[in-house]
C-alpha cells in the first residue's frame, strides 16, 4: 500500500512538473504573439461569421469574476467557461492574458466617462464630475488599484484623457500646466480610495478583533510611557476603542472625499488666481 501511494505521489509530481512547463511555454508564447500583434486594439475583432462573443462581453464575465473573487481568479480558462466556450476558443478572440486585462481596463474606464451632454463648461465642476465617477469605479472594481496599469490603455483611455483635458480646456495655461491639474484630481482620488479601503490588520471578523487587542495593548503601553504627549491628548475617555471607532467613522464619512475634493480645487483656483498679471 506505501509503495503505492509513493508511485501515485510520484505521478503527481511528474504531472505538476509537466503542467507548470506547459504553462511557462505558453506564457512564452503570449508574449511573444503580443509583440509581433501589437497591442489587442490594433487588432480587428473576429469576423462576423465566426464571432459568437463581443469583447465587451469577455470583459464583462472577466470583470464579475474579478470582483467577486480577486483578479487572480481570472485566467483564459475560467473566463471561457463562464462564456460557455472551449479556451481554445477564447483564444480567438483573445490572443493573450495581458489583451484580457486590457478588455478589462477599457470597460473600467469607460465607467469613468460622463456622458457629453452632461459634462459641466465650469472646469472647477467638470473635474468633480469626473472625480466622482472615477473613485465610483474604484470602490467597485478595489483590486484594480494594484492590477491593472496605464499599460493597457485603450478607446475608452483615449475618451477619458480626451475628457480630462477637455475639463480644463478653459484654464490659461500650456498643457503642461493643465494635465498637472488633471494629474492632481487622479492623486486625490486614488489616494483617498486606497486610504479608505486598507484596514490594518486581518480582513477576518475574529482575526481582526484579536489583533486590535494586541495593537491597543502595544500603543497604549507605548502612550503610557509620556513620550507622546500630542497623542496622549486626543485619546478620549473611552480609551483607544474609542478612538478607533471615531476614525473608522471617518473614513466611512462620503462627505468626506466631497470636503478634500473641494479643498484641493480651493488650492487650485487660489493659484491660478495668483497667477493673473
Amino acid at each position: 500500500m506505501d509503495q503505492a501511494r509513493e508511485q501515485m505521489e510520484g505521478a503527481r509530481r511528474k504531472v505538476e512538473a509537466a503542467e507548470q512547463r506547459v504553462e511557462r511555454e505558453l506564457q512564452r508564447a503570449e508574449r511573444e504573439m503580443e509583440r509581433a500583434m501589437g497591442p489587442v486594439w490594433s487588432r480587428p475583432e473576429p469576423g462576423a461569421r465566426r464571432a459568437r462573443f463581443t469583447r465587451e462581453q469577455i470583459a464583462d464575465v472577466a470583470l464579475k469574476i474579478a470582483d467577486e473573487e480577486g483578479i487572480d481568479a481570472v485566467s483564459m480558462r475560467r473566463v471561457a467557461g463562464e462564456l460557455g466556450a472551449g479556451t481554445m476558443t477564447l483564444y480567438h478572440y483573445v490572443a493573450t492574458k495581458d489583451d484580457l486585462l486590457a478588455l478589462m481596463d477599457n470597460a473600467i474606464m469607460g465607467e469613468l466617462l460622463v456622458p457629453d451632454d452632461e459634462l459641466s463648461t465650469d472646469w472647477r465642476e467638470a473635474l468633480s464630475q469626473i472625480a466622482r465617477r472615477s473613485r465610483e469605479a474604484l470602490l467597485r472594481h478595489p483590486w484594480v488599484l494594484e492590477s491593472v496599469g496605464d499599460s493597457y490603455i485603450g478607446p475608452n483611455g483615449i475618451r477619458h484623457m480626451e475628457q480630462s483635458i477637455a475639463a480644463v480646456s478653459a484654464i490659461e495655461g500650456d498643457f503642461a500646466k493643465k494635465f498637472e491639474i488633471v494629474e492632481m484630481i487622479d492623486e486625490y482620488v486614488f489616494g483617498n480610495v486606497i486610504h479608505g479601503s486598507r484596514a490594518p490588520g486581518p480582513q477576518e471578523p475574529e482575526a481582526q478583533e484579536e489583533w486590535r487587542e494586541r495593537a491597543f495593548e502595544f500603543i497604549g503601553d507605548q502612550i503610557a510611557t509620556g513620550d507622546y504627549p500630542h497623542l496622549s491628548a486626543v485619546i478620549p475617555p473611552g480609551g483607544l476603542a474609542e478612538l478607533w471607532q471615531k476614525l473608522e467613522a471617518a473614513n466611512s464619512d462620503e462627505e468626506r472625499f466631497e470636503r478634500g475634493l473641494r479643498r484641493v480645487l480651493d488650492g487650485i483656483q487660489l493659484e491660478l488666481e495668483r497667477a493673473k498679471p
